[in-house]
């Protein structure tokens, strides 16, 4: 199903980002290139079927580039774009927010 968007900014991001999955991949991504085993162990609790589906939807989207290199065994890298690059500042934001509030409930 293809994604259908208002004219809200807000939930276009939202869209992007849209799962606690994403944002941890995306926060590994911002320290730089990664492998994705160096992925599945950073991402702590994510299936290789959940990482898998979630990297092609970052890519899908363009906010990270997968490189496959012509070796055997094949290494794939992947590193953010402009636009997963350009999330840093949201996801920084959503870092003080946690770090301000989380236990306070």
């Amino acid at each position: 199903m293809a994604k259908t968007f208002t004219d809200c900014p807000v939930e276009y991001t939202a869209s992007l980002i849209a799962n606690k999955w994403k944002i941890i991949i995306l926060r590994e991504l911002l320290t730089g290139t990664k492998r994705y085993n160096e992925l599945t162990r950073s991402v702590v609790g994510i299936s290789a079927k959940v990482l898998t589906e979630n990297l092609r939807e970052l890519e899908k989207d363009g906010i990270i580039n997968r490189k496959v290199y012509p070796e055997v065994p094949p290494r794939v890298e992947y590193s953010l774009t402009k636009k997963g690059e350009d999330l840093k500042d949201v996801i920084e934001t959503m870092k003080v927010f946690g770090l301000k509030y989380k236990g306070k409930d």
